[in-house]
């Protein structure tokens, strides 16, 4: 927690309830202009003392400026708005890209202006026509009227290294009305070996599509419902692996993302028969051929590893590891 002028400035937890929701739910929901004003709000600094708690920081911006955010008639989009809202952040005492993550893509400018080119489902996947085979089979609609607001992942691997099962749950926001369903994809390394959806919660399992030669499986995950905009929903589902087919997955774990989400949690959690010699977490920002970041992690007492990104996207983001020896 930060110091400022005497007293602890206040934390998101603390935050007061606002008309529309307490801070902590608008910093997970949005929109950016309701959050910032919440935030501005619990921090109870005026716009002035704001614009000097900046000038601190050799960020220059107007009252006008933040004025406009809060309200909604600007937002922040240029490079060096964003980084002026990066320290805003800081100086509002809310969590690092808690502000920002909520922003989405940059609107177009102009009459002239072309329309945002808008990466495909399969961009991020190597076999992208496989992928799009498969996903021609589905309802891809919903996609793009689905926010992601957060995504975790918890991978169990068997004793003999092959992945058992994957549990993951999801929240997402609707962007617009209508969305009635998510749109899976998974792939193996392991010829004839994909999972079973099991264990699914708030939806239930639509339409599947596989492609057994390239080890790869779409699935729709059909809401309760459609969502109407700015509706919320936490979707649950487990993909297991029949026992004794455990696929290897090149001894890594990836999420792609084409779309950013606000945060992603990634959980491996190891038999105790053995744990790897090296385990690291990486990310490959869309548009890169190699890992740009890179990062150890250490086992816990569970016998796992965990790694958070937030605010990440488009792009992979993974954890992998190495056996000792030539396991």
């Amino acid at each position: 927690m930060t110091i400022a002028a005497g007293r602890p400035t206040q934390s998101v937890e603390d935050s007061e309830s606002t008309g529309h929701g307490s801070l902590t739910q608008l910093l997970t929901t949005g929109p950016f202009p309701e959050a910032l004003r919440a935030a501005i709000k619990a921090s109870r600094l005026s716009l002035d003392r704001i614009q000097h708690r900046l000038a601190l920081r050799g960020v220059t911006i107007s009252v006008a400026t933040l004025s406009y955010w809060q309200s909604g008639r600007r937002r922040p989009e240029r490079p060096e708005s964003l980084e002026a809202l990066r320290h805003l952040e800081s100086v509002l005492g809310v969590p690092q890209s808690g502000l920002s993550a909520l922003l989405g893509p940059p609107r177009p400018r102009g009459r002239r202006c072309r329309p945002t080119t808008m990466m495909p489902i399969d961009a991020l996947w190597a076999r992208r026509e496989r992928v799009a085979n498969l996903l021609a089979k589905v309802d891809t609609s919903s996609d793009l009227k689905l926010g992601r607001i957060s995504q975790h992942d918890r991978i169990e691997i068997s004793a003999d290294g092959g992945q058992k099962s994957v549990w993951v749950r999801q929240i997402l926001r609707a962007e617009q009305d209508g969305p009635d369903r998510w749109a899976l994809v998974f792939e193996t390394e392991e010829q004839d070996v994909l999972p079973e959806v099991v264990n699914v919660r708030n939806c239930h399992l639509g339409r599947v599509a596989k492609d057994h030669e390239a080890n790869i499986m779409v699935a729709e995950m059909m809401f309760e419902r459609p969502l109407a905009r700015g509706e919320t929903i936490i979707m649950e589902y487990e993909l297991a692996f029949p026992e004794g087919h455990y696929p290897k997955g090149n001894n890594s774990f990836a999420r792609k993302f084409r779309l950013p989400v606000r945060e992603y949690v990634i959980e491996v959690r190891f038999d105790e028969a053995g744990a790897p010699a090296r385990i690291q977490q990486y990310s490959v920002p869309a548009g890169d051929e190699t890992p740009s970041r890179r990062r150890n992690l250490t086992l816990d007492s569970e016998h796992g590893v965990h790694a958070v990104a937030l605010g990440f996207g488009p792009g992979v983001f993974g954890v992998r590891w190495e056996w000792p020896g030539n396991r």
